[in-house]
């Protein structure tokens, strides 16, 4: 019965550390794994938004992108999160990837999600 006061004075010692380490502080943990399912929650509801908008307009995306831009691709864009700063850029790697993307609806997704952070 000694040894959980222990635990909890050594836990919370633990927490003060001034050292960094990949767990940070314990005391902090049941907080981090809130906002973790939060940002997962939401990362993955803007996944789900762009991976029907992709499927269903797979091949009109495709012509935008070769062609340098479209309605269709700005919204897409949109929806994954990608700042407007960073398009003209980012349409210029789906063009270089534009062959891969023709097979899988699922790597012009994941594209989108990594440009869009």
């Amino acid at each position: 019965m000694r040894r959980l006061p222990l635990f909890f004075a050594a836990l919370a010692l633990a927490g003060c550390s001034s050292e960094a380490n990949h767990l940070g502080n314990p005391l902090l943990w049941p907080f981090n794994a809130l906002g973790s399912a939060v940002d997962n929650s939401v990362y993955n509801a803007r996944r789900g938004e762009v991976e029907l908008f992709v499927k269903t307009n797979h091949p009109a995306l495709l012509a935008e992108i070769a062609a340098g831009g479209g309605p269709l691709l700005t919204e897409a864009m949109e929806l994954a999160g990608i700042p407007s700063s960073d398009r003209a850029a980012r349409l210029v790697q789906l063009q270089a990837d534009l062959p891969l993307y023709s097979q899988s609806p699922e790597a012009l997704i994941v594209a989108l999600m990594v440009y869009g952070g």
